[in-house]
């Protein structure tokens, strides 16, 4: 029976695959990817450029837009991927996020507390004070291992260090699935895309040298590549560097698979800017996650988590994701992103 043929109908935590010879049962949990748009704090860190975060910026009332910032971005996580799995992520990966701090106040919400979800966070070398981080659901995922990979980047004219975001890796148990998670912020497009190129070519060949350590250790590796790259699915890093593929069965037995380069062949984008849509956001897998063989967990679908809520309704970002930080003030917003998401299914007794 074709997985893609298949009626789905929703269990507690799993789904049913029905057809009319036979019938199976599969467990179903999401793994996502959100920008959340400077998460930071109130107090001012003197080791680091967080007065120029927009939260630092306002003039009155930080605390209480703090706290509906967390609120909001609690709210966004908690709902991903829900209509199908009824919970939230599994796994969530985030960035632009200052802190632990912020981090643990995030997971402690009343949308998302009785999840229990863990925390695996590093501080950064990054100038502007933003790191990536991992949120697990402890009874789900079981990490195992976690580091962080420094990028060494410099300025193209008078060759100074770069600092920005290390990625982060960590590798543990889905529910006894060993998989390897990467999480990523790549160096921004500042001084136009062309000339920030190398930055993120760089950042590519640092993700190709931890898949290359991976997949040197097991052949089988299960990866997942997700993050903010900055650049769209079809750009030089991913599809020279990475080699990633849109279509499954052109994915080498070491190969990428990356099902967000179809959004963005469609029109589609995580975030906006000047009317032209962007897919920053991704996440991408390794080829053991297109088995066919479902006794262990593997790619089922992905998406866009792009709700009305999160979206611009008027003025002159209409249409834009519904940002949480505009014209110095607090906008009640969320992101300047979109989240992504991928499911990840799993046959069962």
């Amino acid at each position: 029976m074709k997985l893609l043929k298949a009626i789905l109908l929703l269990l507690t935590f799993g789904i049913t695959l029905n057809s009319i010879a036979q019938k199976k049962t599969f467990k179903i949990h999401t793994v996502g990817f959100y920008n959340l748009e400077n998460l930071f704090d109130t107090i001012n860190d003197p080791l680091k450029f967080d007065e120029y975060s927009p939260i630092m910026e306002l003039k009155a009332n930080r605390a209480e837009a703090y706290k509906q910032k967390v609120k909001n971005m609690a709210r966004v996580i908690s709902e991903i991927g829900k209509d199908l799995t009824k919970n939230s992520p599994a796994i969530m990966g985030v960035c632009e996020v200052e802190n632990r701090s912020v981090l643990n106040d995030l997971i402690n919400d009343s949308s998302l507390i009785e999840k229990d979800y863990g925390i695996v966070h590093f501080d950064s070398p990054d100038a502007r004070g933003i790191d990536v981080a991992l949120l697990y659901q402890k009874q789900i995922f079981t990490p195992i291992n976690s580091t962080t990979y420094e990028l060494k980047i410099y300025d193209d004219q008078d060759q100074e260090r770069i600092t920005t975001r290390d990625q982060l890796v960590v590798s543990g148990e889905l529910e006894g699935d060993l998989i390897h998670i990467i999480v990523n912020h790549w160096p921004s497009r500042r001084g136009g895309e062309m000339r920030s190129r190398s930055k993120r070519v760089a950042a590519a060949k640092l993700n190709k040298h931890i898949i290359d350590s991976l997949q040197s250790k097991d052949p089988y590796s299960k990866i997942v590549l997700m993050g903010d790259l900055n650049d769209n699915p079809n750009d030089k890093s991913l599809k020279e560097v990475l080699k990633t593929e849109y279509k499954r069965k052109k994915v080498d037995f070491k190969g990428l698979f990356n099902p967000f380069e179809n959004f963005y062949r469609d029109g589609l984008g995580t975030t906006a800017y000047r009317d032209i849509w962007s897919l920053f956001d991704q996440i991408i897998v390794s080829k053991p996650f297109l088995d066919k063989d479902y006794t262990s967990f593997k790619f089922y679908k992905a998406g866009i988590f792009n709700q009305n809520y999160l979206i611009t309704s008027n003025g002159k970002y209409k249409g834009y994701p519904f940002r949480s930080w505009s014209s110095g003030v607090f906008s009640n917003g969320y992101s300047d992103h979109f989240p992504v998401y991928t499911y990840l299914i799993k046959q069962v007794d």
